[in-house]
């Protein structure tokens, strides 16, 4: 259900409790039970779920104020807003807040987007932020052993000093983890508030040349690389 896009797997899990879910006309109520999409008939209140379509693979810059969602009530502009000629219901792998811009990844494959944002899998993602003030040795020390937030520890980043001066520092920085604005958080827990901050790097990605609010079709070379990186291969 999850890869089908429907919803989360924690949510599927919950719609399986609640015996909501069958698989081939017979009430499905155990976690992890296990049915082959495409080939079972898989219903949720009694509604066949859609058959598998082509797997798509997608690379978009991201542009400053467009939501990560596939619906804001609101009524911000949405990151699939931006995607042109592209028929089937894609979805954002992990988000970017509406103040972050850069490399974003989508997808319809339930299962690699998952294992791309599980911690389990390490995939590493780089960014490029820009701080107020000078930013000490000290504080990129701290970066890179790991800082501890309200939700836990971050665990090590890789953090590089491309300039600093008194008025502002721009940094290079790697984690492997994607708790909700954790690199603005680690940065505002050794004392320093971000003025800008771009994603310029995920698994063996980059950004390249591709411009802002445009995208470009993910080779098939990256993708098996990536699904390497996740077990997949």
């Amino acid at each position: 259900m999850a890869s089908a896009g429907l919803t989360s797997r924690r949510k599927a899990d919950e719609w399986i409790k609640a015996g909501r879910v069958k698989v081939n006309g017979q009430m499905v109520n155990e976690l992890g039970a296990r049915a082959i999409w495409g080939v079972d008939r898989i219903e949720v209140d009694c509604e066949g779920i859609p058959k598998p379509s082509a797997r798509l693979y997608l690379l978009l810059n991201k542009p400053f104020g467009y939501m990560c969602t596939l619906k804001d009530p609101q009524g911000r502009p949405l990151v699939t807003d931006l995607l042109r000629d592209i028929p089937q219901r894609v979805y954002p792998v992990g988000r970017l807040d509406f103040d972050t811009l850069g490399l974003l990844l989508l997808t319809n494959d339930g299962e690699w987007a998952y294992r791309m944002m599980h911690p389990r899998y390490q995939v590493p993602r780089t960014y490029k932020v820009t701080v107020t003030g000078e930013i000490t040795d000290e504080a990129i020390r701290l970066l890179k052993k790991g800082v501890q937030l309200k939700d836990g520890p971050t665990g090590r980043s890789k953090p590089t000093v491309i300039s600093r001066n008194p008025r502002q520092s721009i940094l290079r920085i790697t984690i492997t983890q994607g708790k909700s604005r954790q690199v603005r958080r680690m940065l505002d827990t050794v004392g320093y508030d971000t003025v800008h901050l771009i994603r310029t790097g995920f698994g063996n990605l980059t950004l390249g040349d591709l411009k802002v609010g445009e995208y470009r079709h993910i080779e098939t070379e990256e993708v098996v690389s990536l699904k390497k990186m996740v077990g997949m291969v």
